[in-house]
């Protein structure tokens, strides 16, 4: 079992008996008390979707609960729900907006490698593949002669997600993107 500085983003943990997804991670590193680190995990229950915070030590044992992962596409939204289709089987995995909202920034009806967390058969996340490649909807005009090492200029995308891009790339490129830090890689 891991200590609870090993634990990362989208795992899924058991605590006081029941199962939660970590949705984000902080580490706060006190002054005092001998310099024990802290992780202040924000959490929501699987079973009932209530948020919940929670600090441990650095070396506080936690258990992971069990999940699996299948690979999976976008299919269609319908209302305020988002349905992703098995890749094998075409079982529908059915999310509310609100609970794939940072996700749904680098989803595309092509975004391939994405994978649905179940816990008890139950869709409970969306995993990102590392790296997505998206198309500029809006940028200033690229700039002729502008160097791959020069300034950068914002850039919105088709998902609605604006980042730098450097000053050579236009309106209507396909470009990379890192799904972590959501930054600019390079051209698709």
């Amino acid at each position: 079992m891991p200590k609870a500085s090993e634990i990362k983003k989208s795992a899924a943990i058991e605590h006081n008996g029941k199962v939660y997804f970590v949705k984000e991670i902080s580490k706060l590193t006190p002054s005092g008390r001998a310099g024990a680190s802290l992780y202040r995990m924000r959490m929501y229950d699987v079973a009932t979707g209530a948020k919940a915070d929670e600090s441990f030590k650095a070396d506080e044992i936690i258990s992971l609960a069990d999940v699996s992962r299948r690979n999976a596409m976008f299919s269609y939204v319908d209302g305020d729900e988002y349905v992703f289709m098995d890749n094998e089987d075409y079982t529908p995995y059915n999310f509310n907006k609100e609970a794939i909202e940072e996700e749904l920034q680098f989803v595309t009806e092509e975004t391939q490698g994405l994978q649905v967390v179940l816990v008890d058969d139950s869709p409970v996340a969306l995993e990102l593949p590392a790296t997505v490649e998206l198309v500029i909807e809006e940028t200033d005009p690229s700039i002729k002669g502008a160097s791959a090492s020069a300034r950068t200029k914002p850039a919105i995308l088709s998902t609605g997600l604006t980042v730098q891009v450097p000053e050579y790339i236009a309106s209507g490129d396909k470009i990379k993107i890192n799904t972590v830090e959501a930054k600019f890689m390079g051209r698709a």
